[in-house]
């Protein structure tokens, strides 16, 4: 086997998730093997004025199971969940945060789309009714970008560097792959690595409304959000977090941690193009693909899975399977290819994150997710599509894919660990 990209080999030891479909490790796991779509007509609000009403949210959420009182009564719900996703990780990899001496040399990168914009939109509403001293002073504190890693670094004692980022929908791949090269290249020996989103407040839901980029299958919610399928119509907005714990090879090893996956390569790109359509020749995205197998020293051909980023939206899932076939069409057997937002819809900036943690758990458990709500393949969207129950099989090496407003491209390549 050949070697991944120089500097230090970087594995996944750790998994935690707050989705609509399920939490933690086994949540999520559930929730994709039972494949129940968890969309439906929104609750957190009155929609009726939206062309759009359906959403996938997240029922029986308390932060304070998860959060200590100081920071569940002066964060946002982006950061409870960035917060609740980590503690999970660091309990899955049996770390235990500032007490653990293997955590001295830990970073945290947490992307969020909008991060804090929610929370100020239902402050804002306070202030017009009720005047300044009716809005919560943690505003001032949940609307800068990196709200949600700064909170999880001082939830868990953290000292290493924290970086947020707000890629869009990519913003969560994004910060898992640059915290992976900060461990490649020894700057930190672990870090948490994922994305937040909370994005379920009106103006913020109306915003995407108002472009026309969300499902308007209000009659059948459980079908609004359905990649690659002919009637696909725009994507469903969705809340969630997932957060994932790296570690150099080394010293996963040297505390007896047992990895889900390695991860060999990151690539990033934009398409330079318009703020809201992907460049329709998928060129960019494609060069994301293959920028991440040239650091994994990958062939296409060595390539068994796929978790798209396919929103369920005309144009978007158009793009992608041109940059696949770009990517991939030369290769003897065509790899296998789902999109896992039927189930859960498009968390924005978590979305990436989440499906992180579901590639390696597919490359760990040897089952692939299908694409729910494929049932009239779109013949633009041809590719070799999870079979509508998923399917077993054993992949050395998979990729997931990530693209987001203003034509930001990112994929990752994992494969299953071998020492």
């Amino acid at each position: 086997m050949s070697e991944p990209g120089a500097g230090r080999r970087v594995v996944v030891t750790g998994i935690g998730a707050v989705t609509p479909i399920g939490c933690g490790r086994e949540g999520l796991w559930d929730g994709l093997r039972c494949g129940q779509p968890r969309v439906r007509t929104i609750s957190r609000f009155d929609p009726t004025q939206f062309r759009s009403q359906v959403a996938a949210e997240i029922d029986g959420f308390v932060p304070s199971d998860h959060v200590s009182a100081e920071r569940a009564r002066r964060a946002d719900r982006c950061t409870h969940l960035a917060i609740a996703a980590s503690r999970m990780a660091l309990a899955d990899a049996g770390l235990d945060g500032a007490r653990d001496r293997a955590t001295r040399r830990a970073a945290v990168f947490v992307g969020s789309a909008l991060g804090g914009v929610p929370f100020g939109e239902e402050q804002h509403v306070r202030f017009l009714r009720r005047g300044i001293r009716a809005v919560e002073p943690a505003l001032a504190l949940t609307v800068f970008g990196g709200a949600p890693a700064a909170g999880v670094a001082m939830e868990f004692g953290l000292t290493g560097p924290i970086v947020g980022n707000a890629n869009s929908c990519a913003s969560g791949a994004v910060a898992i792959g640059e915290a992976a090269r900060a461990i490649r290249h020894g700057t930190v020996d672990v870090a948490l690595a994922g994305g937040s989103e909370a994005p379920l407040a009106p103006l913020t839901f109306g915003a995407f409304d108002l472009i026309r980029a969300l499902s308007t299958r209000n009659h059948d919610p459980a079908g609004a959000s359905r990649p690659f399928d002919r009637e696909r119509d725009g994507f469903v907005m969705a809340e969630g977090a997932a957060i994932v714990v790296l570690e150099s090879l080394e010293h996963a090893l040297r505390r007896g941690a047992q990895p889900y996956a390695e991860i060999l390569g990151y690539g990033a790109t934009n398409d330079a193009y318009h703020m809201v359509r992907p460049l329709p020749s998928g060129h960019q995205a494609a060069r994301a693909m293959v920028l991440a197998l040239r650091e994994a020293r990958r062939s296409p051909s060595e390539v068994g899975y796929v978790n798209a980023h396919a929103t369920s939206t005309p144009l978007g899932d158009a793009a992608e399977t041109r940059a696949l076939r770009h990517v991939f069409g030369a290769t003897p057997r065509q790899p296998a290819v789902s999109a896992t937002k039927g189930l859960y819809g498009h968390p924005l900036g978590a979305s990436g994150a989440i499906e992180v943690a579901i590639t390696v758990l597919a490359i760990a458990r040897g089952w692939l997710p299908p694409t729910t709500n494929l049932d009239d393949p779109d013949p633009a969207c041809a590719l070799r599509h999870v079979p509508p129950t998923g399917c077993t099989a054993q992949v050395a090496v998979a990729m997931t894919n990530s693209f987001g407003f203003g034509g930001i491209n990112a994929s990752l390549v994992f494969s299953h660990f071998l020492e």
